[in-house]
């Protein structure tokens, strides 16, 4: 039940007339304004005592010669709206003014200058992606982002001593070698038509599959056209898709007859009028089949890791490729896919990127590089308790110890464990 305003003013006057100690007025912050309203007129805060036996000089209906803090109220405004006629004034019998702080967060610098609880954060360039900007004649130049040059060659660095599936089993490496070249462009456009939402491992074994078990001599568009639909859905059953790819296959496999020639088009236009081929696939393969690189191929690697390194916000990977195409130089748009793909299988995974083994986040080139400490786990996993026969009948324990290592964030949630090691020991 809600008391009404009279009823909490009636309830402080009772306690302002009784003997007992009266309670001290909670502070607000009206209150304090007029505090230091009162302070600043000079005025001295007085007590009013009341006396029981005389109801002449009862807190009632007597007034003090002094000014009340009360008085000084009335001159701040106040904060809530008023109800009704003024509310009879308050004799205060005393004043505590307190100042309470909230408790020392976590992370905050203590007056004394010490940092004790603050996480040490990891230092890391900032995101710099490619400007715009416009030169006295009006033209619009691209700037490259900072430090790119200095990434790139870094993960070059990277890749000559990591070996990833892209480096023996890509689109580029699959075509059968001993087939004319005409065969082998063929062969190279239905490697990349397959590898769309595929491993590259699954895509080489499907390659392997197709080019081993269609009558000699094995994967050649007159092998594709004679094919029953069914049994190449059998064949590529592996890879991702496949009941669209088998369409896709056996349709790019007529249109390259009646239209093309029994070749695979020349152009990135006529590759990309061909059904499942898209953008990434026909710049691939102009520069894989043809020789000739007209554009950067995008991939969700290059997508992923061009946007972690901050070299540019978008949202698709034709966006990114316009975005490399504005300011990478030409020489690069045919190495960069191969490189930045072998680079997400083996260091900047999708899911569990390996930071901690990156030279980008060792130098702090990496705005989105995740490092932690690490530290060892160390605990009793078996034990085994044997008796052992001597000269004094002394009783040993033997035990395995594992060791293992955790690579912990700041927040202390783990984002990579290490092999265990068991260590033989005796207590």
């Amino acid at each position: 039940m809600r008391t009404s305003r009279i009823a909490q003013e009636t309830a402080k006057l009772s306690q302002a007339i009784s003997p007992s100690k009266p309670a001290i007025r909670r502070q607000t912050r009206s209150f304090a304004n007029s505090l230091s309203a009162f302070a600043a007129a000079g005025s001295p805060i007085t007590t009013s005592t009341s006396n029981p036996e005389d109801d002449d000089s009862s807190s009632l209906s007597s007034t003090s010669s002094s000014a009340d803090i009360e008085d000084y109220s009335r001159l701040t405004p106040s904060r809530k709206r008023k109800h009704g006629v003024d509310s009879p004034t308050t004799v205060v019998s005393s004043v505590s003014i307190s100042t309470r702080s909230s408790p020392r967060k976590r992370g905050v610098k203590a007056e004394d200058g010490s940092t004790e609880g603050r996480v040490k954060p990891v230092g890391k360039v900032k995101r710099q992606p490619a400007k715009e900007v416009v030169d006295d004649a009006g033209e619009v130049e691209i700037h490259p982002p900072a430090h790119w040059e200095e990434v790139y060659e870094a993960v070059k660095e990277m890749r000559k001593r990591l070996l990833a599936p892209v480096d023996t089993m890509g689109c580029e490496r699959l075509a059968d070698e001993g087939l004319s070249e005409r065969d082998q462009r063929f062969q190279t456009l239905i490697a990349l038509m397959l590898s769309s939402q595929t491993k590259d491992t699954t895509t080489a074994a499907t390659m392997h599959a197709l080019q081993s078990t269609l009558p000699s001599p094995g994967l050649t568009l007159a092998n594709i056209l004679a094919i029953d639909p069914a049994t190449l859905n059998t064949l590529i059953h592996a890879v991702g898709f496949h009941n669209n790819k088998t369409r896709y296959i056996k349709a790019t496999a007529e249109i390259l007859h009646a239209r093309f020639g029994d070749d695979i088009p020349a152009t990135v236009a006529g590759l990309m009028s061909l059904p499942g081929v898209g953008p990434k696939m026909a710049y691939l393969c102009m520069s894989a089949a043809w020789g000739r690189t007209e554009g950067i191929g995008v991939d969700v690697h290059v997508h992923r890791i061009t946007n972690l390194w901050g070299w540019h916000r978008t949202k698709a990977p034709e966006e990114t490729r316009l975005a490399l195409q504005a300011w990478l130089p030409r020489e690069r748009w045919h190495e960069i896919n191969h490189l930045l793909v072998g680079f997400g299988q083996t260091i900047c995974a999708p899911v569990g990127r390996r930071c901690g083994e990156c030279v980008l986040a060792e130098r702090g080139l990496c705005p989105s590089a995740v490092v932690g400490a690490k530290r060892v786990v160390k605990g009793r996993v078996k034990r085994e308790v044997g008796t052992t026969e001597g000269s004094e009948g002394v009783k040993r324990e033997e035990g395995t110890l594992a060791v293992k290592e955790e690579e912990v964030l700041a927040d202390g949630r783990v984002v990579k464990r290490g092999e265990e090691v068991a260590v033989k020991v005796e207590a």
